[in-house]
């Protein structure tokens, strides 16, 4: 497990599926701010990429996120679109409602970065969220992650075109 100083990153275990399926994905209104696509219904027991890890797709690395004090399932942290030749990828996240405000957030961005630039020994790490995700820029900035763009009007989010920010962080810049 990777550790922060509040959460930490482990694989996905069988157990998490259900609560991940109840309480980030069957959300239509967050789901729908967090994912690239339309919203859709997840069936009981499928193979959705989102829960079931694929433990031969080398360009994402899916964690459960757990609170160090008692291991309670907290949400889900992702190193996805690896480029090993440019060493570069993408980080995702998504706390479940309770365990939000808590600064969680920011401690998985942290576990990521480390991850990303030590153990897998990229040279840059990108954020994108939508503009009104306070939250996400918070925790991104908080870690170093610099604002290098607004895509404007690029996602389309239940009946709505929003702006998307896009954060970066180097190696070089990163301070753990």
């Amino acid at each position: 497990m990777l550790r922060g100083g509040k959460v930490g990153l482990r694989a996905r275990h069988e157990d998490d599926i259900p609560i991940l399926r109840t309480e980030l994905y069957d959300d239509v209104a967050g789901s729908s701010r967090a994912e690239g696509g339309p919203w859709r219904p997840i069936s009981p027991g499928s193979n959705d990429p989102r829960l079931v890890v694929d433990e031969t797709q080398q360009g994402s690395v899916p964690f459960s996120v757990v609170e160090l004090d008692g291991g309670t399932l907290v949400g889900t942290a992702t190193l996805w679109g690896i480029d090993t030749h440019n060493r570069a990828a993408h980080i995702g996240l998504g706390l479940l409602p309770a365990a939000r405000g808590k600064g969680y957030g920011t401690d998985v961005v942290a576990v990521l970065c480390h991850y990303g630039f030590v153990v897998r020994g990229l040279q840059r790490l990108q954020i994108e969220t939508l503009a009104d995700n306070t939250a996400m820029l918070r925790s991104a900035e908080r870690n170093g992650f610099v604002r290098e763009g607004v895509l404007r009007s690029s996602s389309w989010v239940m009946g709505e075109f929003l702006d998307e920010v896009l954060l970066g962080l180097l190696a070089e810049e990163w301070k753990p």
